[in-house]
C-alpha cells in the first residue's frame, strides 16, 4: 500500500499526518489519521485516503508545481471560496514546503452518468468565483514547455513544428481580441468531476488561475471527447442559451490551443506515459482541428 509509494513520497505523507493538530477541523480531531488506500499514484501527484474520525484526501506533490506553471496559493484560496460556494470539497490544511494539501474526502455515487447541463451549470458557478492574482498566460505555457523539450534533445518533428506556428497564429489574433479574464479550473475533465451526496463537485484545482472561459469549455469539450451534440449541451447550459457562431468559432480556436498544449505536456513528461502511437494519433487529430479551423 504506502510501501509502493517513492520513498520521499512517504517520509512527507508521515510529515503531513503528523500535523494533524493543525489541520483545519471542526470539532477537532482527536488522533492521528490512519492511511486506509492509496488512491491515486499519479503522473505528478500520489493522493492518499486517510482517516480520523471522517476520511480526507492527502495529496501530496510528486513534481515540482513551478515546472508546470502552478500556483499552489492561489490553488489554497480559490479551493476555500469554491467550497464556500458549495462547488468543491473543504480544504482542511496546506503546507507548501512539504508540497501536501488535505481535503474532505467526498465519497463518489456510482449511478452517476455524466449530464453536460450540471457540468455547464457547474463550468458557470466557477467562473463566478473571485478573481485571483495568478493568470494563465497560453503563449508563455507554451513556450515553457517548447524549450523544456529543447534543453531534453527532445526537438518537435515537422508536423508539430507546422501546428505550433498554426496555433502561434491563432494566439495572436486570440490576444488581440478583448476578453474579460475568470477565475478558470482549467482542468474540469471527467477525472476532475466528481457526483456526491446528490450533487457535482469540482476537485484537484492545482491549474486554477486567471483565464479565458473558452480554454475552460475547450478543455472538456476535447479532454474528454465529447461529441458535437455534447459539446452543444455543455456551452447551451453555461451560456444559458444556444451558441453564436463567433462563440462557436472561439470554442475551436481554444480547442485548437488546448490540443497542441495537452501534446506538449505529455511530450515533455519525464516519463512517457503515452506510446507513440498515441502521440500520433493526437497530433493528427490536432492537424485535423487546425485545417478545418482555417477552411
Amino acid at each position: 500500500m504506502v510501501s509502493a509509494l517513492p520513498r520521499n513520497i512517504q517520509l512527507k505523507l508521515q510529515q503531513t499526518l503528523s500535523q494533524w493538530p493543525h489541520w483545519h477541523c471542526t470539532p477537532e480531531l482527536t488522533r492521528v489519521p490512519n492511511v486506509v488506500r492509496v488512491l491515486t499514484p499519479g503522473i505528478s501527484n500520489f493522493s492518499v485516503l486517510v482517516e480520523s474520525g471522517q476520511h480526507f484526501v492527502v495529496r501530496i506533490d510528486g513534481l515540482d508545481p513551478a515546472s508546470n506553471g502552478l500556483n499552489r496559493q492561489t490553488e489554497w484560496r480559490a479551493l476555500q471560496a469554491a467550497h464556500s460556494a458549495g462547488l468543491a470539497p473543504q480544504p482542511r490544511y496546506f503546507n507548501p514546503e512539504l508540497g501536501s494539501l488535505v481535503c474532505d474526502y467526498l465519497a463518489p455515487e456510482a449511478a452517476y452518468n455524466a449530464d453536460m447541463t450540471q457540468v455547464g451549470q457547474l463550468l458557470r458557478a466557477i467562473h463566478q468565483l473571485p478573481a485571483r492574482h495568478h493568470r494563465l498566460n497560453l503563449v508563455e505555457r507554451i513556450l515553457q514547455y517548447e524549450k523544456r523539450l529543447e534543453r531534453n534533445s527532445r526537438p518537435l518533428n515537422a508536423d508539430l513544428r507546422k501546428s505550433g506556428d498554426q496555433v502561434s497564429g491563432i494566439l495572436s489574433e486570440i490576444n488581440h481580441q478583448p476578453c474579460t479574464p475568470v477565475l478558470c479550473h482549467n482542468d474540469l475533465l471527467q477525472a476532475n468531476r466528481l457526483y456526491s451526496a446528490g450533487r457535482l463537485w469540482a476537485i484537484d484545482w492545482e491549474y486554477c488561475a486567471m483565464g479565458s472561459p473558452w480554454y475552460d469549455l475547450a478543455v472538456i469539450a476535447n479532454g474528454d471527447l465529447l461529441s458535437k451534440a455534447d459539446t452543444d449541451a455543455l456551452m447551451t447550459a453555461y451560456l444559458g442559451r444556444a451558441p453564436d457562431a463567433r462563440e462557436r468559432g472561439l470554442l475551436n480556436q481554444y480547442s485548437c490551443i488546448y490540443g497542441y498544449l495537452e501534446l506538449l505536456w505529455y511530450l515533455a513528461l519525464d516519463k512517457p506515459v503515452l506510446t507513440a502511437e498515441a502521440i500520433e494519433e493526437k497530433s493528427a487529430a490536432l492537424m485535423t482541428k487546425l485545417s478545418q479551423g482555417s477552411s
